[in-house]
């Protein structure tokens, strides 16, 4: 691709966030909360366009941030480990995976998910080693913090999550005095600015941010300025646990020049900040000079992250992958991915399903084999299965997944609707299945995936389909459970269609070399009609699990759903939380907040109990507030009344608490 259209493309797409989001701000009611955006100090001329709100980043403090409550991550960023890989040619700490995502729109994002089911629901964190909360324009705020379900679902993975800085190019709106204001020095010769960034991922729980400086027309004072407040913001995040990422942009001169390298006229922002992501000029020439460079620096080379501008083209895009990972070599440096949302953008409208999502994501991260045990050695794609081994956080008790992708067309409990409406919150996203989806079989291979038709827990189940003509394992988690006589795992599961034997795949060793088979062993689940949650116990001497399956057997068409796994040596149940309110109301549109319940939870769910006894799901989320909107009086009810409720690691309920809203 020209790299002067890529350039373009990285400046300008930030105006014009997935346009087939709505702004939502034109339309709803004040009580929305949304994603929060600044700008450095001094706001443009005129007035915010509809569903707009400029601020002042530096005019920010916590304690008068109204929509803190809503915006704030409460998952804490979970250790990962790198098992045994899925197949031989992805290499353990070498080229790792930063992805700079779209989510929505700069304004009119919401806080905590929304009513349809057309979302980026990303799911493969296995591969992605930092992601990057994109977006930003001239006209609305160019400081972006990401909302807490992205943050959450990031962090329930491992996967840290960096809040974006982008300071447009002169042609897309930028002005140079936004530079200057991030920039700004107080009295003492310090930068409020940076102080007041990382005070920002502090209070709303991600993990740093990413720095885009675009706009031209510095100078060498103006450089000297932006590399001193790069070499602070890194010092007090690190400090708090974050970190910064340099964009190659802007040069030590000031300047604006994208050098598609690691060298002299950028190399000093790169020593200042955590890692640097190299603009799409690179080549294999200077991507080899920039690992050498790092080399002398005493840094990784895989601190730098090769742009690939897959927005436009996706798994179509035409790239040099081995300068940046050498099948026959060690990786030159990582892979910075800009905008893998096309796997949902480039469907057309009727077909944005979450099934038809997951099946263009599947094949974008895994490849056209779509197993990455078997990699396709055709397929000019160089999918981040091939290059790059995965992780896994399952890593203690309890341990559960209802295989919640954090989008639906209904929600589902106990099997039973209990929403009709489509819904997104990535905050209420599983651990999902890091190999997506190794299936064993000396036979025909059937299709495995996400499926929305049905549910047992959330929005979506695991559907095999297929026809069975020998034993099909299916490879589910990577973990290292510590396991002992009273270790319990439940298996929920149904068939659908055609008679299947079920048994628990139980690997307690790593297999033998990348891409072999883990040494399960096989352990039998009761079946039955209907959902039904089976129970084995892992008998046998103490030790630790490295990897969980499961093995069908039978004959002719199958389908067959597993729709939750949870492993336990005792059961719990949540306490349930106080101090359920309202605080804020205009009509059927309500702000919720409450206490923390006590002890371990993994999220809320909130309820509407109507008069003839039936629940209907309203929503969940990991904070202590909630927004519900467009509530109206039914069943000649004078009240509506609503149940919170605490939800655990093993999906167990607390008791509820309840407040009412009179009509």
């Amino acid at each position: 691709m020209n790299p002067t259209r890529r350039t373009v493309l990285l400046a300008a797409t930030a105006t014009a966030l997935l346009p087939a989001l709505p702004v939502q701000a034109a339309t709803a009611t004040a009580l929305q909360p949304y994603a929060t955006y600044w700008y450095p100090d001094s706001l443009p001329s005129g007035s915010p366009g509809t569903g707009i709100t400029w601020r002042s980043l530096k005019a920010w403090r916590a304690a008068d941030d109204a929509d803190l409550a809503f915006n704030a991550a409460s998952v804490p960023l979970a250790a990962r480990f790198t098992p045994t890989p899925a197949n031989t040619t992805a290499r353990v700490d070498q080229a790792r995976i930063q992805s700079l995502v779209s989510f929505g729109p700069t304004a009119g994002n919401p806080s905590q998910g929304s009513a349809t089911s057309d979302y980026y629901a990303f799911g493969h964190w296995a591969y992605v080693d930092e992601l990057v909360f994109w977006g930003g324009s001239s006209g609305e705020g160019l400081i972006l913090a990401p909302n807490a379900p992205i943050v959450d679902a990031a962090h329930r993975h491992g996967v840290p999550v960096l809040g974006n800085i982008f300071l447009p190019p002169v042609a897309y709106g930028g002005q140079l005095r936004w530079t200057r204001d991030l920039v700004q020095k107080d009295a003492t010769g310090r930068y409020p600015l940076a102080a007041q960034l990382v005070a920002v991922a502090t209070a709303y729980g991600f993990d740093g941010w990413f720095v885009n400086a675009e706009t031209g027309g510095g100078d060498a004072a103006l450089g000297a300025n932006m590399l001193g407040f790069v070499r602070e913001l890194q010092s007090l995040s690190a400090a708090r646990g974050q970190r910064v990422t340099w964009y190659d942009s802007m040069t030590t001169g000031g300047t604006v020049s994208w050098q598609g390298a690691l060298n002299s006229r950028n190399q000093a922002f790169f020593e200042a900040a955590d890692d640097m992501f190299v603009d799409f000029r690179w080549t294999t020439g200077t991507l080899a000079s920039s690992g050498t460079l790092t080399r002398q620096l005493g840094r990784s080379r895989y601190e730098l992250w090769a742009g690939v501008d897959v927005e436009a083209g996706g798994w179509n895009t035409s790239e040099n992958w081995d300068a940046i990972a050498p099948r026959d070599k060690p990786h030159t440096t990582s892979i910075g991915l800009y905008r893998p949302e096309w796997t949902r953008n480039h469907l057309p409208s009727d077909q944005r399903s979450p099934q038809d999502f997951h099946a263009a994501d599947d094949r974008f991260w895994t490849g056209r084999s779509l197993d990455p045990s078997r990699p396709d050695g055709t397929d000019t794609w160089r999918a981040p299965a091939v290059s790059v081994a995965d992780r896994s956080t399952v890593t203690s008790l309890p341990f559960a997944s209802v295989f919640n992708t954090g989008h639906g067309l209904r929600w589902y409990e106990k099997g039973v609707v209990t929403s009709e409406a489509a819904w997104n919150h990535l905050g209420l996203q599983d651990r999902l299945p890091s190999r997506r989806w190794v299936v064993r079989t000396e036979g025909t291979r059937p299709a495995v995936s996400f499926d929305f038709a049905d549910a047992w827990r959330g929005g979506s189940s695991v559907l095999v389909d297929g026809v069975l003509d020998a034993p099909v394992t299916v490879d589910l988690y990577a973990v290292r459970l510590p396991i002992s006589g009273d270790t319990l795992v439940e298996v929920t599961h149904r068939a659908d269609e055609g008679e299947v034997g079920v048994e628990l795949a139980v690997a307690t060793a790593e297999p033998g070399a990348p891409g072999a088979t883990p040494p399960y062993t096989f352990l039998p689940v009761a079946g039955g009609d209907g959902w039904q949650t089976s129970t084995v116990r892992l008998t046998g001497p103490a030790g630790t699990v490295h990897a969980l399956g499961v093995r069908l057997t039978g004959t002719g068409s199958l389908k067959w759903r597993l729709g939750g796994l949870a492993v336990y040596d005792t059961p719990r149940t949540p306490c349930p939380p106080a101090g359920l309110r309202v605080t804020a109301a205009s009509g059927g549109d309500l702000r919720l907040a409450w206490n923390r319940a006590p002890g371990a939870v993994r999220h809320y769910t909130l309820h509407r109990l109507l008069p003839d006894g039936t629940r209907r799901f309203l929503g969940g989320t990991c904070q202590r507030a909630y927004f519900v909107g467009g509530l109206r009086p039914e069943q000649d009810e004078r009240q509506a009344r609503l149940e919170l409720r605490a939800v655990g690691e093993l999906y167990t309920s607390s008791d509820p608490v309840t407040v009412t809203h009179p009509w």
